[in-house]
């Protein structure tokens, strides 16, 4: 089973490369901050992958990312059930209008269901959407705002829809992991707890590999 694992940025990376005594049993790629970013450096990766006759099975979108309080508290982990973007669409005078209700377009997509439901038993990640934005929340209005929306939100972060967009138009499936650095609302950075994100970060990935490879077969 071939797997890529994107992430934002480097130490992200090597927070899920720190899980293995061994090199990495999957491809770790830092894809970049923000949707666009990421869904052109995924898109590149599975393009690649798939000319060169080695095509990738699953992609994890994996990093950081804040946390709606009380459901998903500093240093827990969140694994989507949806991977939804919250700020693509229209503003109107009625308030936000996503792009499908425009009539076109696209703003979710759901991982495996099978694989999400072993995923969260294994390590321990509450499941919920997943938030994509491009302005990351700094307010308790915005984040008030996000959640009468997106009732079932427990993170946001800035690159899963991209690379779900990028994986779905390669057919392949994804999953977004997010371990929570810091409350989604006013930015308080003491309040911050990157260390003790990427630290979950690292001990989920080590507890993958056996429920990815027993997946697999199953549902593909």
């Amino acid at each position: 089973m071939r797997i890529l694992v994107a992430t934002a940025v480097p130490v992200e990376r090597d927070a899920v490369a720190s899980a293995f005594a061994q090199p990495a049993p999957y491809d770790l790629l830092v894809a970049g901050v923000g949707s666009a970013t990421a869904a052109a450096s995924t898109a590149t990766a599975l393009t690649t992958a798939a000319l060169a006759g080695t095509p990738y099975d699953l992609v994890v979108s994996a990093g950081i990312g804040g946390g709606f309080q009380p459901e998903a508290p500093l240093g827990s982990l969140v694994l989507a059930d949806e991977i939804t973007v919250a700020d693509l669409g229209a503003e109107t005078a009625d308030g936000f209008v996503p792009v499908t209700e425009l009539g076109f377009g696209s703003v979710s997509h759901r991982p495996p269901e099978s694989l999400v439901r072993e995923v969260a038993a294994v390590t321990g990640a509450r499941t919920g959407t997943v938030l994509t934005v491009n302005t990351v929340t700094g307010s308790a209005e915005r984040a008030a705002e996000l959640r009468r929306r997106h009732p079932g939100a427990l993170a946001e972060a800035m690159e899963g829809f991209g690379v779900a967009e990028a994986a779905a138009a390669h057919g392949v499936p994804v999953l977004e992991l997010r371990a929570v650095s810091n409350p989604v609302g006013p930015r308080d950075r003491a309040a911050w707890r990157i260390g003790d994100a990427l630290a979950a970060l690292t001990e989920a990935f080590g507890k993958l590999p056996p429920v990815l490879e027993s997946w697999y077969p199953h549902d593909r």
